[in-house]
């Protein structure tokens, strides 16, 4: 029977590790960012970009950032010490399992006590996930309670159509913008849209340093060496933005910000390097639509600094 109980809380421990893995990679989708939320937005990294017509629903809070809460300094790229546990699912689920080994202990039936059987194991994660969403729902709700009303913020029924080079019209944006962003900001942006998704295709890491922030660039990276490690690569072509909203533009310090959903369209498909057989995705375009900030240093170009999902 101790044999069986340590078995047991061995298998509990190889789970707590590993469903936060299954469910992120999921969730992911193969072009750049992985359909993750990744990167900062300076002091507004933890409020919610105003919505916009291009993306109606809220932005996804972001799974990989550096930025602490509490931060208030607008220098781009920062990196303070991360949480141990990491953020997102993998945090809530770590920190929920390192809870109950807790409470084990307090009530005398030692670490991960309760975890007698396989129901019993799934029912605490069945648990611990339903409280992480229930934080989460109330962390957003706190957020947007308490979110100032940006001036950047499209008013109702005020937004203005920005005709430009760009598809449908291009973005449209906010008069009242205490940062003024300009025609030539717009096809900045659109620009980097295909030139970012371009070099993450060709995987040219140098190009991708230049096009993005220290932060963003890292993370690409790194999605780059596991598309490698697996033995595949992820090709990206005929990216076309479709329609853009600015959502928010503002200046922290010496940085200029400027948030943007975008819908655009691309044929995204995963390929074998050796023989380059399609594993995932597919020659048909598809739609996508993602918020997109950028920061700019004065004497710089617009970098990407986030991008975030729609939901």
């Amino acid at each position: 029977m101790q044999r069986k109980s340590g078995v047991l809380r061995a298998i509990a421990v190889i789970v707590s590790l590993a469903l936060p893995t299954v469910l992120a990679v999921s969730a992911a989708d193969a072009r750049i960012g992985g359909g993750f939320s990744s990167g900062s937005r300076g002091s507004r990294t933890f409020s919610a970009p105003p919505s916009t017509s291009t993306a109606p629903g809220t932005a996804s809070p972001f799974n990989r950032t550096l930025t602490q809460p509490g931060y208030n300094g607008g220098s781009g790229f920062n990196s303070p010490a991360r949480s141990r546990f990491g953020g997102g699912m993998l945090g809530g689920l770590a920190a929920g399992f390192l809870g109950a080994g807790l409470l084990g202990l307090l009530f005398g039936g030692g670490l991960f006590s309760g975890l007698s059987g396989f129901g019993s194991i799934l029912g605490l994660i069945l648990q611990i996930v339903l409280i992480v969403f229930l934080a989460r729902m109330a962390m957003a709700w706190w957020q947007r309670r308490n979110q100032p009303a940006y001036a950047g913020a499209t008013p109702p029924g005020g937004q203005q159509s920005f005709s430009s080079s760009m598809g449908f019209g291009g973005f449209g944006g906010s008069s009242s913008a205490p940062l003024q962003i300009q025609p030539a900001d717009y096809e900045a942006f659109e620009r980097l849209l295909g030139e970012i998704q371009a070099a993450w295709s060709n995987e040219d890491v140098g190009r991708l340093r230049l096009l993005t922030t220290p932060e963003m660039a890292s993370y690409f990276e790194r999605d780059l060496e596991q598309n490698q490690a697996r033995g595949v690569v992820n090709k990206v072509s005929g990216t076309k933005l479709l329609q853009g909203d600015l959502a928010e533009a503002w200046r922290e310090g010496d940085a200029d910000y400027a948030t943007v959903a975008m819908r655009f369209s691309l044929v995204d498909k995963t390929v074998e390097r050796a023989s380059g057989r399609v594993v995932e995705g597919s020659d048909q375009p598809q739609q996508v639509t993602e918020i997109w900030t950028f920061l700019r240093h004065p004497g710089s170009n617009w970098q990407l600094s986030a991008i975030q999902q729609a939901n």
